[in-house]
């Protein structure tokens, strides 16, 4: 199938696998007469992994060594378990300093109401002065 194909049945912008081609993360295909890149079904799982793997925010390195993997289905899962643990602990990190992003959103938001003016608003002030106000 050409690369168009693949995109449909993927859900993948003919871009993005562009990209995960030249990032080694989808096999090299076959080009056809007209020069054209012709995929097998197998690409369209592999998209379909990528894919997935990318909507868990693992990253190309991540994506890549678990690709690896599977190309080792005897060998022990230990590798993927730690990576998927060690991928938990940073979205817990994350999430920690979303917590606290949002909490300075908050008083930043409360700083202002709607009744002031731009050059009375607490937010620009804020923002101005580089600080965030006190809760």
């Amino acid at each position: 199938m050409k690369i168009g194909e693949l995109a449909k049945r993927t859900g993948c912008s003919v871009q993005t696998i562009r990209y995960y081609e030249k990032e080694q993360l989808l096999a090299s295909t076959q080009r056809s007469e007209g020069n054209f890149r012709l995929f097998g079904v197998a690409a369209v799982e592999q998209m379909m992994f990528i894919k997935h793997c990318r909507s868990l925010d693992l990253t190309l390195l991540e994506i890549r060594q678990l690709l690896a993997l599977t190309g080792s289905p005897n060998t022990q899962c230990d590798d993927v378990n730690r990576m998927i643990d060690a991928h938990i602990e940073q979205v817990e990190e994350r999430l920690v300093e979303l917590s606290h992003l949002r909490q300075q959103l908050k008083i930043l938001r409360n700083s202002c109401s709607s009744a002031r003016t731009v050059e009375q608003c607490g937010i620009l002030h804020s923002l101005t002065t580089n600080r965030t106000p006190e809760p």
